[in-house]
């Protein structure tokens, strides 16, 4: 069918095993409430909303759209009465109340624009991308973590046999990373494939799945949790969407846009990153099935064993539409304030 495409060698993520300088200090001014932690008292507290020149502004539950009135009553009451934060190895406590800190923009960097809010730092959301890559890096090729778990849970999420699990989903999505320097061939090669009559999504699936590189272990994680959706990026995220009777469409990204949604891994790795554990706070609406007492879920995650927690915790928010939406990809930072005035026995709930 013509002449052969050419492509280049696959590459290592060689960047993240150089040695690098220490990072700046993370945080705009002192983090009150950490300093607090590393004091001798029981009972901890002081204000974490000095921002120094960074204003975020604080949101009432009342004005994010789109929450049932279950949803936002349970909201509003760890807005005012707070949530009691227990440190995990320390007898040390804080009660911190919970705000809404705006919205970010649903482009697939959620997590990071988030994260980086809600921990008021000085770094750009890129920037926590590419530190949470370098820590899963480091932890995976140290085996820190169990590298046959991390492998699976990857493959699971990202390059799962189509064959099965229909029971569960409805469509699945296999992603493939596409070099950015292979495109032109790529698309070379498939034309050829649609000139003798082959369907562009069936051509392409092929095309793909011979030349591109799975998400399937630490190696290829590390590589895609690097992307952004910038013209900067190294590949391309390739999505194949399958339902049970085959091949559904091929998102090909043919502008580079597509950036790697932050996932559980991500999330574990930010909290060793940052030395703080991080809380996924879900409010399910009626059609999550739930009792008026039981809408508010605090998702822990937390910082690997060889990492001391040193600051206060990370709230992230993650409004869900009913079970099948627990894992969802769109966050927004929630704004802790240590609330020294609140007593503990009356938080609305126990981290």
């Amino acid at each position: 069918m013509g002449k052969d495409a050419q492509f280049d060698g696959e590459t290592m993520v060689e960047v993240w095993r150089s040695p690098a300088p220490p990072p700046p200090p993370s945080l705009v001014s002192p983090d009150a409430a950490s300093l607090m932690l590393e004091q001798s008292s029981d009972t901890l507290s002081s204000p974490t909303s000095v921002l120094g020149d960074i204003t975020i502004n604080k949101v009432e539950w009342e004005g994010v759209g789109g929450l049932e009135s279950l949803q936002l009553q349970a909201l509003k009451k760890v807005a005012s009465q707070g949530v009691l934060w227990k440190h995990p190895t320390e007898a040390k406590s804080l009660v911190f109340t919970l705000h809404h800190g705006g919205d970010v923009e649903a482009d697939g960097n959620c997590l990071f624009t988030a994260s980086q809010r809600a921990m008021r730092l000085r770094e750009s959301p890129l920037e926590v991308r590419l530190r949470t890559v370098k820590r899963f890096l480091i932890e995976f090729e140290a085996c820190i973590v169990d590298q046959q778990i991390i492998n699976d849970m990857i493959s699971h999420l990202y390059a799962p046999d189509v064959t099965t699990g229909w029971g569960v989903h409805v469509v699945q999505d296999v992603k493939l990373l596409a070099r950015k320097a292979d495109r032109e061939a790529l698309d070379a090669s498939i034309e050829e494939l649609v000139q003798v009559g082959v369907s562009r999504d069936s051509a392409a699936e092929s095309i793909m799945k011979d030349h591109c590189i799975p998400v399937a272990d630490g190696e290829s994680w590390a590589k895609y949790m690097s992307l952004s959706g910038s013209y900067n990026d190294e590949y391309d995220i390739i999505t194949l969407q399958y339902t049970e009777e085959g091949l559904l469409g091929v998102d090909e990204n043919r502008e580079g846009r597509a950036a790697a949604f932050g996932d559980d891994i991500a999330i574990q790795c930010l909290a060793s990153e940052y030395e703080r554990e991080i809380f996924v706070v879900q409010a399910h609406g009626t059609d999550a099935m739930v009792d008026s007492s039981n809408c508010l879920f605090f998702l822990p995650h937390r910082p690997s064993q060889q990492v001391q927690v040193c600051h206060p915790p990370v709230f992230l928010f993650m409004k869900g539409t009913g079970w099948c939406s627990a894992g969802a990809d769109h966050y927004e930072p929630i704004m802790a304030y240590s609330a020294s005035h609140l007593p503990q026995e009356t938080a609305a709930f126990v981290l």
